[in-house]
């Protein structure tokens, strides 16, 4: 699928950060019986690539990606991963490059019109509006329209249940990231059931 297809899979896509092996495939499982396929599972932990392996393994319905990538060799580690797609916060001049070669559908992070214009250059078309809410984030887009008009977001960073529906609105919006669907104190706790009740949540939004 395009990045754009991949996007549009779920309204959320949640920001996953695990410390745990173990908690990979039931998370997973927990969020697609919510509603939400679409799961980001971020390079911030140092099993980061063994979940989103596990999570491919064993719960096919889910679109696994990876997110924090930052370098080249951060791509390349994601690929080998198996991810389905690929997300950075920002994103450098050579990441750009690398990303535009790999054959991994890519989400450059973006701040800026400057930083929009750079992703575009690049290739991209489909961008992660990072942090968001510090960024703008419904008035910024807005603005984003007018000059880009043929661009796509996906605002994250500071992003709610509450406002996710405002952003979700926007022509320019593809879908929103959240960090609220797996709050760390109910994974670490495996309340499977209390995650998939926020990705139902989440889900019902479109």
């Amino acid at each position: 699928m395009k990045t754009r297809e991949i996007l549009a899979l779920s309204p959320v896509m949640p920001v996953i950060a695990l410390d745990r092996l173990a908690d990979a495939v039931p998370l997973a499982r927990a969020l697609v019986r919510g509603g939400i396929r679409l799961l980001e599972v971020t390079l911030r932990t140092p099993v980061a690539l063994d979940c989103v392996r596990a999570i491919k393994a064993e719960v096919p319905e889910a679109v696994v990606g990876v997110g924090t990538i930052v370098t080249p060799a951060d791509l390349e580690e994601s690929i080998e991963a198996g991810a389905a797609f690929g997300v950075s916060p920002g994103a450098s001049a050579a990441l750009l490059r690398a990303a535009a070669a790999s054959p991994l559908p890519f989400v450059p992070g973006v701040m800026t019109p400057s930083d929009v214009i750079n992703a575009i250059d690049a290739g991209f078309h489909t961008m992660k509006l990072f942090p968001a809410a510090q960024a703008g984030g419904l008035e910024m887009l807005k603005a984003l329209g007018g000059p880009f008009p043929h661009a796509r977001f996906c605002p994250t960073g500071g992003v709610t249940l509450q406002s996710a529906p405002a952003l979700l609105a926007l022509k320019n919006v593809v879908c929103v990231g959240g960090s609220w669907l797996t709050p760390s104190a109910l994974i670490a706790n495996g309340d499977w059931a209390a995650i998939e009740t926020l990705a139902r949540d989440a889900a019902a939004l479109r």
